[in-house]
């Protein structure tokens, strides 16, 4: 029972966490080139978004269980 609660919503988090540390690299090498991108930060904000919604799902008790 508490390891299933425990799990839930663990890749919503992994793939936002990934969306966060690829917008963030871009963002980096576009600034090394000379040029602000401003559109990477939406990529950091959509997977703090996704990363935000695997904690609430993860958060969340399961369901009554028979």
């Amino acid at each position: 029972m508490g390891a299933e609660h425990g799990k839930r919503g663990v890749k919503t988090k992994l793939l936002g966490f990934i969306l966060m540390v690829l917008g963030v690299l871009d963002s980096l090498l576009t600034l090394r080139g000379g040029v602000p991108a401003y559109e990477f930060l939406l990529l950091v904000l959509v997977g703090a978004f996704v990363f935000s919604i695997g904690a609430v799902r993860g958060g969340q008790r399961p369901s009554a269980e028979v």
